[in-house]
């Protein structure tokens, strides 16, 4: 569990950040716009990058691709997934039109519209998380040739 107090740390920070950013469009009234939510991934990326590294500095030469991609999976999912239950309770319990107002933008069936937007923004957060993971692992693992 010590390996990844870090990992949950820079998750919770992740999410922090991220609902402290979707906020902000709240306050600026662009939180209905979906193409917002593509800096989500520079805050969860960055969030993941720190953790990396920051587990490589603390390892040293223990450091391996197994200990970095466990590192930035963990961040990134307690990240997506703090965001994820933060959303779920912004949009049914604080803005109750959030999703009607999302709902006349990009669905009419606005019954399974509330599951699937909840799902997405799941299954976004944790694709991102992976798929950023595997590239700065490429950055952060030893080479082969010597010279990491």
């Amino acid at each position: 569990m010590k390996k990844l107090t870090l990992p949950i740390r820079f998750g919770i920070v992740t999410s922090a950040v991220l609902i402290a950013y979707f906020l902000i469009l709240v306050l600026m009234g662009k939180h209905t716009n979906v193409f917002y939510s593509l800096f989500n991934g520079v805050i969860t990326g960055f969030g993941i990058y720190e953790t990396i590294k920051y587990t490589k500095l603390r390892q040293g030469k223990g450091f391996g691709y197994g200990n970095g991609f466990t590192a930035g999976v963990t961040t990134g999912f307690v990240a997506t997934l703090l965001f994820t239950i933060f959303f779920a309770i912004y949009a049914t319990e604080l803005d109750t039109e959030f999703l009607d107002k999302l709902s006349t933008t990009w669905s009419k069936d606005y019954k399974n519209f509330q599951g699937i937007v909840f799902f997405t923004v799941a299954i976004m957060g944790f694709a991102t998380t992976l798929v950023l993971t595997l590239s700065f692992m490429q950055l952060f693992k030893s080479s082969n040739n010597g010279k990491n």
